[in-house]
């Protein structure tokens, strides 16, 4: 059905989405940052209850911000508040994410177990739509791929068949060539 079909709540408990970037209109914690993921599912003036604060601090654990759960988000450094955001959206616990580039601001352990997390939701059944730019971390954790090259024309499928040097080569406008490290797909670029 079409989204103008869906109530509003119905969607934002089917639907979450992670922008590349966001802000942080008013004051608040970490904790309470990660509660607003709790929203579509509670009733009108309903507050959170334990198990939604139980939810929120679980997601925290797993973007390794529990122990800041207390902090004001804008003492935050900018991977920390992408960690937020990601949490935020763990909080919300919908069945398809959309993740707009959800490693940036990441340090490369962040990147992994990020990525990791959601590669989980999808081995779960949940449905998990990123951007990357990064098409070695693409190689890793994703299942299928399109290419968009700006002028129309796109590739869709597998990773081991769309992700590959001629394609990278084009997408990215310079050469790139593909590399295997410890099992593993690495590209690099000239």
């Amino acid at each position: 059905r079409g989204l103008q079909q869906w109530p509003r709540r119905d969607l934002a408990r089917a639907l979450g989405l992670l922008a590349q970037s966001s802000e942080d209109p008013f004051p608040s914690t970490v904790l309470e940052s990660a509660l607003i993921g709790r929203h579509p599912h509670l009733d009108f003036w309903q507050w959170e209850s334990e198990a939604d604060v139980a939810i929120a601090r679980a997601a925290l654990e797993q973007v390794d911000l529990a122990a800041r759960e207390d902090r004001a988000i804008d003492t935050l450094s900018g991977g920390e508040r992408r960690r937020l955001a990601i949490a935020t959206i763990l909080t919300q616990d919908p069945g398809v994410f959309l993740l707009d580039e959800a490693t940036n601001h990441l340090d490369p352990h962040h990147q992994l177990d990020v990525l990791a997390l959601f590669r989980a939701r999808a081995d779960a059944g949940r449905v998990v739509i990123a951007s990357l730019h990064d098409a070695t971390l693409a190689a890793r954790f994703a299942d299928q791929a399109l290419l968009l090259y700006g002028d129309g024309s796109w590739n869709f499928g597998p990773v081991a068949h769309v992700l590959d040097t001629p394609h990278l080569s084009r997408l990215y406008r310079t050469p790139v060539h593909e590399l295997e490290f410890r099992g593993r797909r690495v590209f690099v670029n000239e």
